[in-house]
């Protein structure tokens, strides 16, 4: 009996499945022995106002959404500063618009790294948004995640800053089947058995996807997103709009103009022996 039992097959460990960042909808759980309402830490009530507030001001200042993976403070306090060079950049850039409206100094885009679980409340919580638009928002989130919010919309420094980005954090490469097959072998040459492998910690490699953008309560994919980039400022628009409306009065002028003085006269003659000859045509006997 105990050789066929100590022949049995061990159990396999169960294996934890790793924790997701899945934003939910639904409303929370009602414990019986808990008191309701909740009464939460100052911190989650603090982070809590504040992902409301930003979700609140989507009407005028939009909201970009990332994706973050493997960032340390100091590679976030660079990328901070990118952020912040490539804003400053793009509003030192002169705009075609006649009187443009320079952006405040203190009113420059920011990057916070958001709880998800929390940012979850509060979109579920967030009545400006229309069901489908909390739903798709919720299916877009998958991981960490981050925002990038402006003050107001300006496609220009939102191009910048997304180039920028581009250039800071480049996406991750999938590794080759024949690198897979060198950390293979090299993981079996490097077994000895009855000793415990040396433990070695991966080099952390920052990724930063973007997933969409809220603007003016609207859901934008990552294409959207691209799209909104590649337009003017409000103030080309409306330059271009008055440069549309002032072109005939301008071709008016100009004939007009060219037309005054000895031209005139010019014009007048000739106009006037337009008119007899085709009187005399009109005259003319058939033949």
């Amino acid at each position: 009996m105990l050789r066929s039992a100590s022949r049995q097959p061990l159990a396999r460990p169960v294996l934890i499945p790793a924790r997701t960042y899945a934003v939910s909808l639904k409303p929370p759980v009602v414990y019986a022995r808990k008191t309701v309402p909740r009464n939460y830490s100052e911190r989650k009530t603090y982070l809590y106002n504040q992902y409301t507030r930003l979700l609140q001001s989507t009407s005028t200042a939009p909201l970009i959404l990332f994706e973050h993976v493997d960032f340390s403070a100091n590679r976030l306090i660079q990328l901070r500063a990118d952020i912040t060079a490539a804003a400053a950049k793009a509003a030192a850039t002169p705009s075609l618009a006649p009187s443009p409206v320079r952006p405040q100094a203190d009113a420059a885009p920011t990057f916070t790294v958001l709880k998800t679980g929390l940012f979850g409340v509060a979109l579920r919580e967030a009545s400006q948004f229309d069901k489908s638009t909390q739903k798709q928002l919720a299916k877009s989130i998958t991981g960490s995640l981050a925002i990038l919010s402006f003050p107001t919309l300006n496609p220009p420094q939102l191009k910048a800053i997304l180039r920028t980005l581009a250039r800071s954090v480049p996406p991750r490469k999938p590794k080759t089947e024949q690198q897979l097959a060198d950390e293979k072998k090299a993981a079996e040459a490097a077994f000895v058995p009855g000793r415990r492998p040396k433990r070695q910690r991966p080099t952390a490699i920052p990724d930063l996807k973007l997933l969409g953008a809220v603007i003016e309560g609207r859901l934008f994919l990552a294409e959207g997103v691209q799209s909104v980039a590649e337009l003017p400022t409000l103030d080309a628009l409306r330059a271009q709009i008055v440069g549309l409306l002032s072109a005939p009065a301008a071709q008016l002028a100009m004939v007009l103009s060219e037309a005054s003085g000895g031209k005139l006269a010019r014009t007048l003659e000739g106009f006037k022996k337009g008119l007899e000859s085709e009187e005399q045509d009109g005259q003319a006997p058939p033949s």
